[in-house]
Formats: structure tokens, C-alpha cells, sequence
């Protein structure tokens, strides 16, 4: 079940918290709302300067930051310099090759169980997790 938030309800959310809807930020916001991959900051402005051609890096780095503030999106960083950006509802889970830096993405959730053991041991309210495992993939072993 997919937990991701439509463009509509993330131009509603940077509105109710005071920020303009510019036809560049619409841009970005749209790439995130279609393109579920591991987006990093070239990635974004690639495609959001499809649909806006006058888009800069500097409002992808700074609109990338903003939904990062506001919890939409969340950096991960897999042996790079530069963060990629996830949608930081739900949960996301990783195998990360140590040798080529492959990512394997997989559905399959197995901190259900530690979620709720961690919520009642701490009383913290989780709303999403970040698994990662690293290794070796089939093809570098």
C-alpha cells in the first residue's frame, strides 16, 4: 500500500505553511510525486526543467531543503557525496553493495514488530523508518 502524498496535497502543505507556490517549486514537486526512485539533486532538476525550462539548480537545492523541512522528503546517503531524496512517509528499506554501490529496493517490512516494541518501551510515536542493509551483491561476490 503506498503511503505517498499527491502533488495536490504537497502544494497544500507548503501553502499552510506559508510558502508560495512558484511555478519552479511546482516543477520539483511534481518530479517527487511521479518518479519514485532515488532521486539526487542533477536527477530533480533533469526533469523538473522538462516542465519548467527556466528552473535552476539553486531552487532545487533550496526546494529540495524546504521539503526536507517540512518532512515530505528525507536524504539518504549510500557511499555518496551527494544525498539522494525519499519520500519519508512509510518505511524504505535498502541492500547496499559495499563494492558497486548497487541498491536493491524491497517492500517487504520487517521492523513491524520492533516498531511497536520501540513505540511502547520509549513512548515515541514512529512515523516512518529507514532499514539498510550492507554487503556484497550476487554479481560482486
Amino acid at each position: 500500500m503506498s503511503t505517498t502524498i499527491p502533488t495536490q496535497q504537497l502544494v497544500e502543505r507548503l501553502k499552510c505553511a506559508g510558502y508560495k507556490i512558484t511555478p519552479a517549486r511546482l516543477a520539483v514537486l511534481q518530479v517527487i510525486d511521479d518518479d519514485h526512485a532515488h532521486l539526487n539533486p542533477s536527477d530533480v532538476l533533469e526533469q523538473a526543467k522538462q516542465l519548467y525550462p527556466k528552473l535552476g539548480r539553486a531552487t532545487v537545492y533550496r526546494t529540495l531543503e524546504l521539503l526536507t523541512e517540512l518532512g515530505i522528503l528525507r536524504p539518504i546517503y549510500m557511499g555518496e557525496n551527494t544525498p539522494r531524496f525519499i519520500r519519508a512517509e512509510g518505511g524504505h528499506h535498502h541492500l547496499v553493495c559495499n563494492d558497486c554501490g548497487d541498491v536493491i529496493e524491497f517492500d517487504e517490512c520487517m521492523a513491524g514488530d520492533l516498531t511497536k516494541v520501540l513505540q511502547d518501551q520509549f513512548g515515541f510515536e514512529i512515523g516512518s523508518h529507514l532499514l539498510e542493509f550492507y554487503g556484497r551483491c550476487r554479481d560482486c561476490r
